[in-house]
């Protein structure tokens, strides 16, 4: 414990001694929780406990007075963050977990010490830059042409968003609006759950394709028939619950054909693009009009980054630059090739949140990211053979990508919910239900190159039982 005490207003933006320790101890923190990832007994998945535990542990913590800095992270340390789950814990294979690199995490640290607003050349010109550039990596992965460009954006929903609001926009001002201004995008049933949001604050209808993935044959009938209406339409690139790529080339064939706005969600999928072995499932992609990539879920980034790209940047920034008096000053100085990320998307204040990922790609480079892509790809295929070669397991889909869908042959849906929570409990793994076509199962996301074969036959193993 530190005899730091708490200073007064003029404390908090003077760098002192008590700054000092509090540095030291919380680079301290940080150091070791990266070294974890090399110790034998690895991160702690970590545990949720009631409010009410918190509230007793802790007390209160904000105060007139304040706790001063040692004793909050002193808090936050022993208290909370153990009680927050490791996202990156080599057996967190629920929803989509995350691995970033060494340095995108002291990168993080840098930036945010920086004070750096990321959303106008003025004021960000050298974290502009840098986040284009790993903008376009992404984008020359996609095979989307050199003018390409867009910004980094929270996540994959409002990435969506913002390229659907970009889409709605253009087709607006290409044609009088449908009767009762009806618009309506079409996706497919794989679809992630926030076409349903972005349906819904847009005031448009979503028209659903059925079929676990969505193809040009089944999309041309339904686009046919509501085209005077549809401004849009999302083809997945790696869906949520099985991993599956959409039928990219055909669906982009048929809106060309139509002329409609494609929009690729490769928020989970799109990292694949990096490893030539699975490439070619994202045949297509070269023809989308706007696409989305995050790389906080399989480009070994920290939360949050979504890397939202447009063809032709131009578009969007008709869609959604703001206006207003004290912005002038921003346009004023503009020169030709000046880049303005708050221009892209639906926000206006932002942080330079892709410049964590940009430090990692440019030291490590591509191909490092390419193998790491390709480990979690292995991984997989070897955990489908381990499930193939099981007695007690079975495939519900072959594996496109790194999602893992099987079942327990003899369990009743409630059993898988029990093993989950006891594995859960113990420490051993987050492995969460899931269900397909009704029926309950299991999966399994990799996307952690720490991950092992070992790490698998430990969760395959705790299920032979019962």
């Amino acid at each position: 414990m530190s005899d730091q005490a708490p200073g007064s207003f003029r404390d908090m933006h003077h760098f002192d001694a008590s700054d000092e320790e509090f540095g030291d101890r919380a680079l301290a923190f940080s150091r070791h929780r990266m070294r974890l990832d090399a110790d034998p007994a690895g991160v702690p998945l970590g545990h949720p406990v009631p409010r009410a535990d918190l509230d007793a542990a802790v007390g209160p913590s904000i105060t007139e007075a304040g706790l001063g800095s040692v004793e909050v992270l002193r808090i936050f340390t022993e208290v909370l963050e153990p009680v927050c789950l490791a996202t990156d814990f080599p057996r967190y294979l629920a929803y989509i977990p995350a691995a970033p690199t060494e340095v995108s995490i002291i990168a993080d640290m840098v930036v945010s010490a920086c004070s750096i607003y990321g959303g106008t050349w003025l004021e960000g010109a050298g974290a502009v830059w840098a986040e284009n550039q790993a903008l376009a990596w992404v984008g020359a992965l996609a095979g989307m042409p050199a003018e390409a460009g867009g910004c980094f954006v929270a996540g994959g929903t409002l990435g969506n968003l913002s390229a659907l609001v970009a889409a709605r926009h253009t087709e607006a001002s290409r044609r009088p609006p449908p009767p009762h201004g009806d618009w309506a995008l079409i996706a497919g049933e794989s679809s992630h759950a926030s076409m349903r949001t972005a349906a819904g604050v847009m005031g448009v209808e979503l028209i659903i394709v059925p079929g676990r993935k969505l193809t040009g044959e089944a999309l041309r009938p339904v686009l046919e028939a509501n085209r005077d209406r549809v401004f849009a339409v999302v083809a997945t690139a790696g869906s949520t619950n099985l991993g599956l790529v959409d039928e990219i080339a055909s669906i982009a064939e048929v809106c060309r054909d139509q002329g409609v706005w494609l929009h690729v969600d490769a928020a989970y999928g799109g990292a694949a693009m990096a490893a030539p072995s699975a490439r070619p499932r994202f045949d297509g992609v070269e023809h989308a009009d706007s696409l989305i990539v995050d790389p906080h879920k399989w480009l070994f980034a920290p939360f949050d980054a979504c890397a939202l790209l447009y063809r032709e940047p131009d578009l969007a920034r008709r869609a959604h630059t703001q206006s207003a008096g004290y912005l002038d000053f921003d346009t004023d100085i503009a020169g030709p090739d000046d880049w303005n990320p708050s221009d892209y998307a639906i926000h206006l204040s932002r942080r330079a949140r892709g410049l964590p990922f940009w430090f990692s790609l440019a030291a490590y480079g591509t191909r490092a990211y390419g193998d790491a892509v390709q480990a979690c790809l292995d991984l997989t295929a070897a955990g489908a053979e381990m499930i193939r070669a099981s007695e007690h397991l079975e495939l519900v889909a072959d594996p496109e990508l790194s999602v893992l869908a099987f079942r327990r042959r003899g369990w009743e849906p409630g059993e898988y919910g029990a093993w989950s929570r006891r594995m859960f409990d113990a420490g051993t793994a987050l492995v969460v239900p899931s269900s397909l076509d009704s029926q309950a199962i299991m999966r399994i996301c990799i996307v952690n190159p720490r991950t092992t074969v070992e790490d698998l036959r430990t969760v395959f193993d705790s299920m032979s039982a019962g």
